[in-house]
């Protein structure tokens, strides 16, 4: 039993943070100064991309991405719709039709074939996620999108760290959008970074984000309008902290998912974490446990109040985007993403962050064993 909550994300923080907000807050700029453009700059070389154009958010960050490639009314995107909504709203804010391909059932990732089969004449772009921090079949996307000559738009705000082939993830796309907010495990509030290669869509990213200092004291006229979505220097500094501990941060929270598998590896009907063969390395944005096929959407669910009534925080995981209010003018139906709402029904997000201490990944384990065997025992593993 606990006497306190336990939160699905609690960012990790030390001195090193609290003392670079302060020496922020003491600068005679708290926006449009030094300390967002020195994040950009080494954020840009952690990754080993050529630009870093740090945005409000990530949603903002992909709206820009689509506008530096004039997707608009009347063009299509494919995406994932096992992912975060804000992926599919930026399409939708740039005016364009997100068109949604199925998931590997292991991966959570687009399947390139099935993507390939959505391709249609008005297709302008691929957004392809890492999900929930494991890397896309990179490789096979890039071969879909090299022959069909469409850029390929890397969503890694569910994922910072990860490898594919021994190379981190937000280097695979032509453009790569990271996000800042919890429950990333960079966190500085708010705040995202979109990094690419090319000087053409770099120079469009930070025209379409804000104008430039010395632009702010006149009357400017210009062909790109900014949505002034530019991050201050309170979340840069937060944000260069955290970057220059991301490998700190990223080994702690190795070791409470090295926790967590050891007190649920024997909670039989899940399926367990899994990693694809060409996935070198997996750093999960949440734990997500995928409970077994005889478990219902309602079961599930059942199982996520249980854990709440025990003070446990945590979260259907996730609903599939083809079937909220929004897209239903799309022509979605229960049933066309068979594999995405299959996953979707089952998964339940579990805190995970470094302050989980072992007693409490047991109890929540234990906790969440007992509703399970309320709702659904003796499930099918797969």
């Amino acid at each position: 039993m606990i006497t306190s909550p336990v939160f699905l994300s609690d960012p990790d923080m030390t001195a090193a943070e609290l003392e670079a907000v302060n020496l922020a807050m003491q600068a005679a700029t708290l926006s449009g100064g030094p300390i967002v453009e020195e994040f950009e700059s080494e954020f840009a070389a952690w990754l080993g991309r050529k630009y870093a154009v740090s945005m409000a958010s990530g949603t903002l960050g992909l709206l820009e991405v689509l506008r530096a490639y004039k997707i608009g009314p009347g063009d299509e995107v494919i995406a994932s719709a096992y992912s975060w909504r804000e992926t599919a709203h930026a399409i939708v804010l740039a005016g364009a039709k997100p068109v949604f391909a199925d998931v590997d059932y292991w991966s959570g990732a687009m399947v390139p074939t099935l993507v390939e089969q959505r391709i249609s004449d008005k297709t302008r772009a691929i957004i392809a996620g890492n999900t929930n921090g494991h890397p896309a079949p990179w490789g096979p996307l890039r071969e879909v999108a090299r022959r069909h000559r469409l850029p390929l738009i890397e969503d890694s705000t569910e994922a910072i760290g990860s490898t594919y082939k021994n190379t981190l993830v937000g280097t695979f796309g032509d453009c790569a959008v990271f996000d800042f907010s919890q429950p990333s495990p960079l966190t500085c509030g708010q705040g995202a970074m979109v990094v690419t290669d090319n000087d053409e869509i770099a120079a469009a990213l930070r025209q379409f984000r804000s104008r430039r200092p010395q632009e702010r004291s006149s009357v400017v006229g210009g062909t790109r309008v900014p949505h002034q979505a530019p991050m201050s220097d309170l979340t840069a500094a937060l944000g260069l902290a955290q970057l220059r501990r991301i490998d700190e941060i990223l080994a702690r929270r190795k070791r409470i998912e090295a926790l967590y598998f050891k007190h649920i590896k024997s909670f039989e009907g899940i399926k367990d974490p899994y990693r694809a063969p060409d996935v070198t390395d997996v750093h999960w944005m949440l734990y997500v446990v995928h409970m077994g096929a005889r478990f219902s959407r309602s079961s599930r669910d059942a199982i996520v109040e249980d854990l709440k009534t025990e003070m446990v925080e945590a979260a259907a995981y996730c609903h599939p985007l083809h079937e909220q209010p929004h897209y239903a003018g799309l022509g979605y139906r229960r049933g066309s993403l068979r594999v995405t709402e299959k996953i979707a029904d089952r998964g339940v997000a579990l805190p995970f962050h470094t302050h989980l201490a072992e007693d409490r990944i047991a109890f929540i384990v234990s906790t969440m064993k007992d509703a399970s065997i309320n709702v659904g025992a003796g499930s099918a593993i797969y």
